[in-house]
């Protein structure tokens, strides 16, 4: 009798040390999870090297911190750097390849004399990651695309894109495209050219803002499935003048929300890049007629 209330004894604290030890791994394992929900992407500084930043994102999964897609800015003795991108998928299952891309940009960014450079080593870290998570041959393809632009102290601006939508240059009268070149395919699917074409579109002159953005934003549809106006609306709020980046992210999340009426069925991230007077010194509006440059 005794025996067996003993034995019952170090059943029931074995019990109770197996239960604790549990409960103790599932909350470090909530804590991974949460950190690692908010450490991918960080709330960029909101001035850079003279530059004035504004960024958001809101991820299409209901209670998500973070989606698919990604952006960042770097001050660098290169000039300052930033990358937007959009990995296929959104949510927890993005949240690796989001963490592979920025963690490389943050120390590609700082490394690589040009923007070539930094492509490469995000092309062979992505296709590192996608082989250590997906040895199946068979596995979905993952891609990203990814826009890197750089502006030199000048402010001349020089960008490489893999199949990213371009930026908007905002001048106070209106709304258009840094370029309208066909960009590379996304990164993943297919291997780099040997020869990178980097775009020269001119340069961010004092009071222009770039708009930076994911294919969220314009793909975003109504009710009667018309797509969201984005340059009809960053031209309509810049009319009256140039206006400081968090107004613009303002205006854009506020009448996209409208627009849709709910929460967007993709991820969307939106960066804006104010010059507002102390990065440009000397550029003039003739560097526009810049060309392409290899």
């Amino acid at each position: 009798m005794r025996s067996g209330a003993a034995f019952l004894a170090v059943g029931t604290g074995l019990v109770l040390h197996a239960r604790r030890a549990f409960l103790r791994e599932l909350r470090q394992a909530r804590a991974a999870v949460a950190s690692a929900r908010s450490m991918p992407l960080r709330p960029l500084p909101p001035r850079v090297a003279g530059l004035d930043l504004a960024a958001a994102q809101l991820p299409a999964d209901r209670g998500a911190a973070v989606g698919g897609d990604l952006y960042e800015v770097i001050a660098t003795d290169h000039g300052v750097r930033a990358v937007i991108g959009d990995v296929r998928g959104h949510g927890l299952a993005a949240l690796g390849t989001v963490a592979t891309v920025l963690g490389t940009f943050r120390a590609a960014a700082h490394d690589e004399a040009d923007l070539e450079g930094v492509l490469r080593r995000l092309d062979r870290a992505l296709a590192r990651h996608v082989r250590d998570r997906e040895p199946d041959p068979e596995a979905p393809e993952h891609f990203v695309t990814v826009l890197l632009l750089q502006i030199a102290d000048d402010g001349t601006l020089h960008t490489l894109n893999c199949g990213h939508p371009w930026p908007y240059r905002l001048n106070g009268t209106e709304a258009e495209p840094v370029s309208r070149t066909e960009p590379l395919p996304p990164l993943g699917p297919f291997p780099l050219p040997p020869d990178l074409p980097t775009e020269n579109p001119g340069s961010l002159l004092p009071g222009e803002t770039l708009v930076l953005y994911t294919d969220g934003v314009e793909d975003a549809r109504n009710t009667e499935g018309r797509f969201f106006p984005l340059p009809s609306v960053l031209t309509e709020a810049t009319r009256a003048g140039p206006l400081p980046p968090q107004a613009v992210l303002r205006t854009v999340f506020t009448q996209l929300l409208d627009h849709t009426t709910q929460r967007p069925a993709d991820d969307v991230a939106v960066l804006v890049i104010h010059n507002a007077g102390d990065v440009v010194r000397g550029a003039t509006a003739e560097k526009r007629g810049a060309g392409l440059h290899r």
